[in-house]
C-alpha cells in the first residue's frame, strides 16, 4: 500500500511556516506530489501495489483550480500507467475536513468528476467503488481484480 503523498508534502511545509503549500505555492506543492507519486511508482513492488493517488490527480487538480498544466505533467500521466483504476466517490456520511484536507464536501465532488474525465483522457476506465465497510469495499476491489 503506497499512502497518499499530499499530506506528507502538507506537513513538511507547515513545518517549514507555510501553512497550505497548495494555495501558497501550487506548483511547488503539484511539483513534490508528482515527484513522489513517479517515486511510489518506480519502487513498487511485485504482486498488487495499491496507491492512495495516481500520477494523473496532479493535473486533473489543476483542472479544478485553473492553473496551466505543465507538458511533464502529461508526459507523467502517459510514461507511468496503472493497470486498474478504482474511484471511491466522496460519500457524505464520512466526509471530514481537517489540516491536509480543507476542500468543502461539494468541491470535493467537483474534484471527483473532474478526476474521472481526466483519467478517461488516458483510456483508463475508472470504476466505482460502492458505499459500504471498509471489509465490503475491499472485497469489492478484491473482486474486481479476480474477474
Amino acid at each position: 500500500v503506497h499512502h497518499e503523498i499530499s499530506r506528507q508534502v502538507t506537513l513538511e511545509a507547515q513545518e517549514k511556516g507555510i501553512e497550505q503549500l497548495f494555495l501558497t505555492d501550487p506548483l511547488a506543492f503539484s511539483n513534490s506530489l508528482l515527484a513522489g507519486r513517479i517515486y511510489q511508482f518506480k519502487n513498487a513492488t511485485s504482486g498488487i501495489n495499491y496507491y492512495d493517488r495516481g500520477i494523473p490527480d496532479v493535473p486533473a487538480y489543476h483542472v479544478f483550480t485553473g492553473d496551466p498544466i505543465p507538458d511533464n505533467y502529461i508526459t507523467a500521466c502517459k510514461e507511468y500507467q496503472y493497470d486498474v483504476v478504482f474511484h471511491l466517490p466522496p460519500w457524505k456520511e464520512i466526509y471530514e475536513s481537517d489540516n491536509e484536507r480543507y476542500e468543502t464536501f461539494e468541491q470535493a465532488q467537483q474534484i471527483s468528476n473532474i478526476l474521472v474525465d481526466y483519467y478517461k483522457k488516458f483510456n483508463y476506465k475508472p470504476i466505482d467503488v460502492p458505499q459500504g465497510t471498509i471489509e465490503q469495499r475491499f472485497q469489492f476491489i478484491q473482486d474486481q481484480l479476480n474477474s
